[in-house]
């Protein structure tokens, strides 16, 4: 072997390996370091907040508020989206009731795609209240009475609420329509009667999951063209998901408000399958719909969404429009 020629050749051609190896490691381990920290911190943040919802509610509404003063035009929503807009217009001769629709958390609107024809057809006009569906159900609320005044007040209101959109109608109904349960807090419109769909009046667990149904509703906001880097926090922070808890509360002072007499109220369910009639809607259970001192729910096949909405365009009419048609009909008898 020749003097000049390399001892081990494998060294020679990668002369910078040796010195590589503690780099590669310490990268390795800065990584690993970072990720244990986060995986540390969500383990006590998740902790925290399963022990303390108040205070977690608490640090969204708060969050919130100082996104909105921080960055005021940011968090401006696209125009003319939140409020109470017209959803469809009578066919024919015009009923003497009209229907205001709300929507549940991170529903990006079409849940009352097949609804709204079906009740333009039958002569009901329509309105639709749109609101920061992540934020606390009690500002939903208030947006709504704030928004009161632009409804029309030459005919009564059926309010129809699918989901956590019945808990932000029994919320304005009890606390500002009706502050107490003889008197009329706001005037406007009359509200004629109240129609819960598929609403968590007991809460579900499945509201700890909304981080899953985030994507659909900014999915939505990509293809209206008003999505944003602040676009997740415009319809709020969260606050709602602790709202919807079982046992939270917000649903303990709710449900223990009268409802008042002379406002007629209906519970419609969904039962994804006979042989388990426990399970619900897949969403919100049997349980959960029962409100004391109201009717009892009213059970129909379907899931969640599609009691209200068909799931493909083969699909049947969903089975509740046609129940709503009907309730709608013995709302609008004196």
């Amino acid at each position: 072997m020749s003097a000049a020629e390399p001892r081990n050749p494998q060294h020679a051609r990668h002369p910078a390996s040796m010195p590589q190896t503690p780099r590669r490691r310490r990268r390795l381990l800065r990584r690993a370091s970072i990720l244990a920290a986060l995986a540390l911190g969500a383990a006590f943040w998740i902790s925290w907040t399963e022990l303390q919802p108040d205070a977690e509610r608490a640090v969204r509404v708060e969050l919130q508020d100082l996104l909105l003063h921080t960055f005021p035009h940011a968090m401006q929503p696209a125009p003319g989206y939140y409020g109470v807009f017209p959803a469809g217009a009578p066919v024919g001769m015009p009923r003497s009731v009209g229907v205001l629709l709300v929507h549940g958390l991170d529903e990006p609107g079409t849940i009352w795609s097949d609804l709204i024809p079906a009740l333009s057809a039958a002569g009901f006009a329509s309105w639709e209240l749109r609101y920061p569906n992540d934020q606390s159900i009690d500002r939903s609320a208030d947006l709504l009475a704030d928004a009161w005044s632009a409804l029309p007040n030459d005919r009564p209101l059926l309010l129809i609420g699918h989901s956590m959109g019945g808990l932000v109608i029994r919320d304005f109904v009890t606390r500002r329509y009706y502050p107490t349960a003889e008197s009329q807090g706001l005037n406007g419109a009359t509200v004629q009667g109240v129609i819960l769909a598929g609403t968590p009046n007991q809460g579900s667990n499945w509201a700890r999951m909304r981080f899953w149904l985030e994507p659909r509703d900014q999915l939505s906001a990509i293809r209206e063209q008003r999505f944003s880097i602040l676009s997740g926090l415009k319809d709020g922070t969260g606050a709602a998901k602790i709202d919807l808890r079982p046992g939270s509360r917000f649903l303990q002072n709710l449900n223990q408000r009268p409802w008042p007499a002379t406002i007629p109220l209906w519970i419609i369910g969904g039962q994804l399958t006979p042989d388990a009639p426990a399970l619900g809607d897949g969403v919100v259970s049997a349980d959960s719909l029962v409100l004391a001192n109201a009717p009892p729910p009213i059970m129909l096949a379907g899931s969640h969404r599609g009691m209200l909405k068909r799931l493909s365009a083969s699909a049947d009419e969903p089975a509740a429009i046609a129940l709503i048609l009907e309730l709608l009909e013995a709302a609008e008898k004196p």
